[in-house]
Order: C-alpha cells, then sequence, then structure tokens
C-alpha cells in the first residue's frame, strides 16, 4: 500500500473523513519523508490532523509537545474515543503514575504521548526517551518557543534538547499564529536540519470582520445577536464579567451561558457539552474557552473589549465559520478600552524590587529555605498567596509571569486531579464496621457497587457523581468519607483543581534572584508594540482582513466584507481633502521613510482618522509602500 493511500485509509477509519482539507496531506507527506516541518494553518484548519495521522500510520510512538494541559486532556480523551491507544504526562502526577505511564510507552502499544515542556526534559523521561520507539515529534503551539512571539514559554526552549538523544526523529511544529519573524525563529529554535515551511493563507474569505466604536455595548450586542442566528461566543475580561452578560441576554431572551476556569471541571464540562449540542446558544467565555473546541457551526464570535495582542484576537475570531459558511468576528469598543489596555501594559511590567518580593514570599509560603525546591511542584492559589501576604493581584500575577519568563519557575493552568479512594481493612473488618456504623452502610455499599477495584488500587472518581448516585449533597458526602479516614477504613484523597507551580531552580536570596534587565526591556517593548497593533486595528478604517494578514506577513485584496469595505464606518475624506493629505504625506515620505507615529504626529489629533483613511487610499493606489511598521512612499 503507497503512502497516499494507507494515509487516506487511516483518516477514514478513525475519523471518518474521505479526504483531506487542503495542506494537510502535503504537511503528512513531509513528516513521513522525515523532513522538519513547521505548518502554518489557520484556526479550525485541522493541525492536530496533521500529526496525528502519520503517527498512526507509521510504526513508533509520537511525542507530542503542548503547552496546555486542558488541551492535551481533550485531545488524548477524544483519541481514546477514537480507539486510540493515546497518554499524557504533566506538571502535578504522581512519580508512580508517570512511571507506569513510561512503561507503557515503551512495552505497551501507546501511539502518541502527550507530554508538556517543562515534564520533556526530567532525568526520568530522557532515560526512558532512549528506550522508545519514537517515530516522530510533533510541538503543538510552537509559536511559544519565540520570544518575538505573544505567548512566550522558556520551557519550550529546552525542546531541542531532546533532538541529541533522538538525532534522527523528524520534527513538526505547528501554529495558527507566526509573524514572519516568528515564522524564522521557531524553525532556528527547533534545530531545523533545513527551513521547510508549509503555510495555508490566512484568509478566511467566509469571515466578515467588523469593528464598532461603540459606548453602549450591551444595546449594541444584543442587537447584533438578534441578527445573527446561530451559534456563538462572547468574550470578555473577567470571569464576573462573563457571568454578567450571560444572565443579561437570558434577561433579553437570549439563550446564554458562561464559562471560565473559576468553575469545576464537571460543570465546564457540562456547560461546554450544552454549547456543542446547541442546547444553549451563546456562551460567555473568558479567554480560557475555545482552545481544541471543534465546533463548525459557530456564526459569531464577538469580543467587548480590545484584545491585547493581534495574535489572541486573530485565534479567538478564527472559532467562527469553520463550516466555511458565512459568519462574522465582530468587536466593540471604546476610548476607555483603550486606556485600560494601557493601563494593563503598565502593569505587566512590575518594578523588579515588587518581583523580588513576590519571590521572597514564594519561598515563605511553601517553607523553602535557600538552596531546595528545585524541580519540585505544589499547588498553588493565588487568591490566598495575597491575602496572606498582602499583594496585589495584578502586580503578583504579573511578576510570576517575569519570574516563569526568567526561568525561575514554572506556572500552569489549573490542573484537574479528580478524587480518589481505596479501602485500607481487608472484607470481613469492613462488614463488622458497617454493623456498627449503620449511616455508613449505604454510602460503603455504593461505593463497592459503581467502584470496581477499590480494595486493591486507588480508584478514580468524581464526587459530584457519586453524590448524585447516594442522593445527598456534596458537602456531606466529603464529610462521611473524611469520618471514614479517621476511622482508618478508607485512604480517600479529595479531588483538586488548582495551578502547579514548579521551581526550575534552587531557591535563592533576593539579591542572588537575577532578571535580565536587557530581557525584561526588550519583552517590555515586544509587548508596547503588539497592544498598538491591536489598538491600531480597532481604530484604523482600513479593510480589517487586509490589516490582519498584513501583520502576519502576507498580502491581500480588499475583502469586501468588512466594515470599511462596506463604507459602515463614520469617516469619509473628501476629494479635495484627500489631494490636500497626499501632498503633505508625500513630501514627508520623500524626506525618509517614518513609522506610523511619526508620520501621524504632522497631523491635527482630531483629523487622525481622515490621515489613516488617506493613507489606506494612498497603499491601495501604490503610492506607499507599508512593511514591518515602517511607511516608503514609492
Amino acid at each position: 500500500m503507497d503512502h497516499r493511500t494507507g494515509i487516506k485509509k487511516t483518516l477514514k477509519d478513525y475519523w471518518g473523513y474521505d479526504d483531506f482539507r487542503p495542506l494537510q496531506e502535503e504537511i503528512i507527506n513531509a513528516v513521513l519523508a522525515g523532513k522538519d516541518t513547521l505548518a502554518l494553518l489557520p484556526t479550525g484548519g485541522g493541525k492536530s490532523i496533521c500529526f496525528q495521522v502519520p503517527a498512526l500510520y507509521q510504526e513508533g510512538i509520537c511525542i507530542v509537545i503542548s503547552p496546555l494541559i486542558a488541551l492535551m486532556k481533550d485531545q488524548v480523551a477524544n483519541l481514546i474515543k477514537r480507539g486510540v491507544s493515546a497518554v499524557a504526562i504533566y506538571s502535578g502526577m504522581k512519580h508512580t503514575e508517570i512511571d507506569r505511564i513510561l512503561d507503557n510507552c515503551i512495552y505497551g502499544n501507546v501511539k502518541l504521548l502527550y507530554v508538556s515542556p517543562e515534564r520533556l526534559t526530567t532525568e526520568l523521561m530522557n532515560v526512558r526517551l532512549r528506550q522508545m520507539p519514537v517515530s516522530m515529534i510533533a510541538v503543538d503551539e510552537a509559536h511559544c518557543i519565540s520570544q518575538w512571539g505573544y505567548d512566550f514559554r522558556p520551557s519550550y526552549l529546552k525542546i531541542a534538547e531532546i533532538r541529541t538523544l533522538l538525532p534522527n526523529i523528524p520534527v513538526i511544529a505547528l501554529t495558527a499564529t507566526a509573524t514572519p519573524e516568528v515564522v524564522k525563529d521557531i524553525q532556528e529554535k527547533l534545530l531545523f536540519k533545513k527551513e521547510n515551511v508549509l503555510q495555508k493563507s490566512f484568509t478566511r474569505s467566509n469571515l466578515a470582520y467588523v469593528v464598532f466604536q461603540e459606548e453602549d455595548k450591551l444595546r449594541r450586542m444584543r442587537e447584533i445577536l438578534n441578527s445573527v442566528p446561530g451559534s456563538g461566543i462572547v468574550y470578555v475580561r473577567s470571569r464576573k464579567r462573563s457571568q454578567e452578560i450571560a444572565v443579561y441576554l437570558a434577561k433579553n431572551k437570549i439563550s446564554a451561558t458562561f464559562y471560565h476556569a473559576g468553575l469545576e471541571t464537571e460543570r465546564r464540562t457540562e456547560i461546554q457539552e450544552a454549547w456543542i449540542a446547541n442546547k444553549v446558544r451563546i456562551i460567555v467565555a473568558t479567554n480560557a474557552f475555545g482552545m481544541g473546541i471543534d465546533k463548525p457551526d459557530v456564526r459569531i464570535v464577538l469580543h467587548l473589549a480590545l484584545p491585547e495582542s493581534l495574535e489572541a484576537y486573530f485565534q479567538e475570531a478564527g472559532r467562527a465559520g469553520r463550516d466555511e459558511k458565512k459568519a462574522y468576528a465582530v468587536l466593540l469598543h471604546t476610548q476607555e478600552d483603550r486606556k485600560k489596555l494601557e493601563f494593563y501594559y503598565q502593569t505587566a511590567f512590575p518594578p523588579i524590587a515588587d518581583i523580588k518580593k513576590v519571590y521572597q514570599s514564594l519561598a515563605a509560603y511553601f517553607q523553602l529555605a535557600v538552596g531546595s525546591g528545585l524541580g519540585d511542584s505544589y499547588d498553588f492559589d493565588l487568591t490566598e498567596f495575597v491575602e496572606i501576604y498582602k499583594l496585589n493581584i495584578m502586580t503578583t500575577y504579573s511578576s510570576l509571569k517575569i519570574l516563569e519568563q526568567s526561568e525561575w519557575l514554572i506556572l500552569t493552568e489549573s490542573v484537574f486531579r479528580p478524587a480518589s479512594i481505596r479501602f485500607i481493612i481487608n472484607k470481613e473488618e469492613l462488614y463488622d464496621y458497617t454493623l456498627r456504623n449503620r449511616k455508613m452502610e449505604s454510602i460503603i455499599k455504593k461505593i463497592l457497587q459503581n467502584f470496581q477495584g477499590a480494595f486493591n488500587n486507588d480508584v478514580t472518581f468524581f464526587e459530584g457523581k457519586l453524590a448524585r448516585i447516594l442522593q445527598m449533597e456534596l458537602p456531606d458526602v466529603r464529610k462521611a468519607l473524611e469520618i471514614m479516614v479517621q476511622n482508618a477504613i478508607i485512604d480517600y484523597r479529595p479531588q483538586r483543581e488548582k495551578p502547579q507551580l514548579i521551581f526550575s531552580q534552587e531557591i535563592v536570596s533576593a539579591k542572588n534572584l537575577l532578571i535580565d534587565k536587557k530581557m525584561y526591556d526588550f519583552r517590555k517593548k515586544r509587548y508596547y508594540q503588539k497592544m498598538k497593533a491591536a489598538i491600531a486595528y480597532a481604530e484604523r478604517p482600513v479593510c480589517r482582513n487586509q490589516q490582519l494578514l498584513s501583520y502576519f506577513g502576507e498580502t491581500a485584496k480588499k475583502c469586501g466584507i468588512c466594515d470599511v469595505c462596506l463604507g459602515r464606518t463614520k469617516v469619509s475624506v473628501a476629494a479635495e481633502d484627500f489631494q490636500l493629505y497626499k501632498e503633505k504625506i508625500s513630501g514627508l515620505l520623500k524626506t525618509a521613510p517614518q513609522t506610523m507615529e511619526q508620520l501621524a504626529s504632522h497631523f491635527a489629533a482630531n483629523r487622525k482618522e481622515e490621515f489613516l483613511l488617506a493613507l489606506d487610499f494612498l497603499e491601495n493606489e501604490k503610492f506607499i509602500i507599508i512593511k514591518n511598521g515602517v511607511i516608503r512612499w514609492k
């Protein structure tokens, strides 16, 4: 059987699809030919298929590196449903559990091993990788390896280390958001033997990008959702806001629910499944929602605030219209939003002294002495931490991110661990216990009926499910289990869901905590540039699609379907005024190329929108070239 027939059969057998989407087959063939490959596909372009199909088609195991634990767990669960042997290793897991999984990867029939980057380079992993029949390495969300990118993760830089252990194994890197400089950086950092980029155009011809400056956002949102039928996502900045907006929509007879990372896993799963099944129409969410969700019929994605970066916006907006039918990506903003974004920028880079204070407080919080802590993983409750040490929560969170980027620690998203139970007495002793404790008898019987093997092993379970089986309130179930622990009947570990904080280096004193000032300043500058690009996208009356594609290094014609192309922006320039703008701009640019800010400084603030529109005309008529933020007269 030739490759083409084989991979198409794999696709059909496991996914039920008759053919690949554009570029998927070329990417898979490149990997099967042993080539290091960077795959650039827009959100919804089917990135996971590009490594899952060759992983199943070939002999051996595929190592998949992903920064998001929730996404890893979702992908593993979906693969298992399809009959694929897949496992995941991430922070917060017990050593014995990791050891068992790695044994299965060596001696079993595991086809895909998902691993978080910080777990990839441990000594245990390095030893076991040498023993595994590895067929390929897949790096998901590959933009995280680049300091030029929008979600840099230092742990990603260590991925290249395993290439020395597996020198002849091809790497496939995948991302939906990468500027030209990030594309180059990814290949360099992953030690590509030869540059090899396969890219599908980021153009989404069915997706209309719409931006409105609107003071009464709630009214406008309601009008838009009433005029665009079908499923939708509304993105907001805070957990509290997600609940408020969902309640508002429900009061206005628009079916809606809310989603954020603070909800318990079972509740999040219920909400997500109800929305996917179209039992609820609109899901109001923070940016914690959407990654890995395969719902093709989303008709609208609406943002109620300016995004921090165009990378994040492009990824979230791209969740609309994956079925290639008409869909809308709408952004509502005000001048107040711009001020908030600029405030967030200021708080994202606290003084070095504040960062050191947060670090010292962490050592005290976990009771760690200087010289200890290396590689240790802890449950971390940020709210509790800032309350104990009287810290500002925004400054603290920003400090943690800088400590992470400086490779002192790693802070993961919340890791859900189900409850576990094991009986630590024999059956005869348990029978005697039930005779003496009749209130516990029904609980014990239900546990034995529903959770097999609890006498021999730790059995995991969902506490909410047990409460429903027993027809009891959850706090009462937990109390009963704790009583049995006190009576030495069971070993019970409650379910937990907290972020994991891992120390990448030994604890040091504050004076020895080194923060690279040059890199700190570089990241601050990059953050500012990304923020300004996001603001410019919203405020410039230039084809939205052209703006987005230009940012990602792609040229495009006017889309014809955004608010600007349809003439729904409020700005227009009379012909005689346009000629004046043209003469002034040409005079300035013929002297020397200028940045947008430099050029704009020569025009009155109340003429800004007209200036930008004139600039758009000049670009479309090929009078000027705008590249990497610099404007030149042709």
